[in-house]
């Protein structure tokens, strides 16, 4: 069996005041060309399927045209969970539509998807909250999927039951994966985890979260969650959340995040996108590839110490979206922003990283390094205001106030 692994979609997002619709279009429809040339079996995207709860009708029309292009009349599978960007309620409402033509949406970690089947020999055979068992078209052995979209931790306790219960939410998660694991995912089918939470290997680093990303792992928010506390029968987990494609563990089977398929943001400058194709056979742990998305422009950073290395940079870069910081002694004088924004259409941020003199006349630079996060900027400034580090809560503080969004 045959499965293709895609999240953080983000239809509807911006790069400031870019518009990045057409580039959405084109990677869409290069990742349903892959599926089709790939012939895979089911499609799974793992959340954050639009940008904010109440996306443009232009994104909506995309995502479910897509999605239907993805299903083949209902010949392949594809399942989509909601992720901390998306309105749950939005993602299920087209649910009985949508199941006519092979797809399953779940926006709550115990959604409910009843058994159904199509005159293209798919069918939804058995369901739980959080859980479902496909037989899919040309296909005697069943996939097994054990869905868990994002929540908060209170609410994910309490849609799993246990409001009350004082313990890890990564104990709770995995006392219920294990539970519907050990109930219906045998050797004799493909068992699978899909999940929009922040999975890491227990001892390795945090990875960064993308650096606009509204943040998971905060005050509030889901803790993080152990490839340990994936059920032993699971042979792959299919991760949304993170924007780079990452690895996180390869016990008891490969646990991956597949990416955002276009860079949306500055902290993602080079980054090459995928797909992850993940083949999967009963008892075995799953064999994964990756596949390069080609649409979708590029995004750069560039510090330049003159006008004319700025320019030469440009010339040489076309098709791209650009954060330049130029060196000067004075902020940039309109002809100098002219002759650079004539060069080039893609210049997204153009920042003058300004030296200033002493007034004794002694040299000294006082720039600020506008390459940096947000989060570092803010450390910068509370350790030259305060004379010391801003603590871990701090911190958490600052990062969910940056990340706010007005969903009312």
């Amino acid at each position: 069996m045959k499965l293709l692994h895609t999240s953080d979609w983000h239809l509807g997002k911006h790069l400031n005041n870019v518009y990045r619709h057409p580039e959405q279009q084109a990677v869409l429809l290069e990742i349903c060309e892959i599926a089709d040339r790939e012939q895979v079996d089911a499609v799974i995207v793992a959340g954050d399927l639009f940008d904010t709860y109440n996306p443009p009708i232009e994104s909506t029309e995309l995502f479910y045209k897509t999605l239907k292009r993805l299903a083949n009349n209902g010949k392949r599978a594809v399942i989509a969970i909601a992720g901390n960007h998306d309105s749950p309620d939005r993602i299920e409402a087209p649910d009985p539509l949508a199941r006519e033509c092979g797809i399953l949406f779940a926006g709550y970690p115990n959604s409910l998807i009843s058994p159904f089947e199509l005159e293209s020999g798919l069918k939804v055979t058995q369901s739980c909250e959080g859980f479902i068992e496909l037989k899919l078209p040309d296909h005697e052995i069943p996939l097994r999927v054990l869905l868990t979209p994002y929540a908060n931790e209170f609410r994910l306790k309490t849609y799993l039951g246990e409001e009350d219960s004082e313990e890890a939410l990564r104990t709770v998660l995995q006392r219920k994966w294990e539970e519907t694991a050990n109930r219906y995912c045998d050797t004799k089918g493909v068992n699978v985890l899909v999940s929009h939470l922040f999975f890491i290997k227990k001892g390795g680093e945090l990875p960064e979260e993308p650096e606009d990303e509204r943040p998971i792992l905060h005050v509030g928010g889901a803790q993080v969650v152990y490839s340990e506390n994936i059920p032993q029968q699971i042979q792959y987990t299919a991760l949304g959340h993170l924007h780079r494609k990452q690895l996180v563990d390869t016990s008891p089977a490969p646990v991956v995040y597949a990416g955002s398929p276009l860079s949306y943001s500055f902290s993602e400058a080079n980054q090459q996108k995928y797909v992850v194709i993940a083949d999967v056979e009963p008892g075995k742990p799953a064999n994964i590839r990756e596949i390069e998305l080609t649409q979708g422009k590029r995004l750069l950073r560039k510090r330049a110490e003159s006008i004319e290395e700025a320019v030469d940079w440009l010339t040489a870069h076309p098709n791209t979206l650009v954060e330049l910081t130029m060196a000067t002694e004075t902020y940039l004088t309109a002809e100098e922003r002219k002759r650079l924004y004539a060069v080039h259409d893609g210049i997204v941020l153009l920042i003058p990283d300004v030296q200033n003199k002493l007034s004794h006349g002694e040299s000294a630079q006082k720039a600020i390094d506008l390459n940096k996060s947000m989060e570092d900027l803010f450390k910068d400034y509370f350790r030259s205001d305060k004379g010391q580090e801003p603590s871990d809560s701090i911190m958490q503080l600052f990062k969910e106030m940056l990340s706010e969004e007005d969903t009312l």
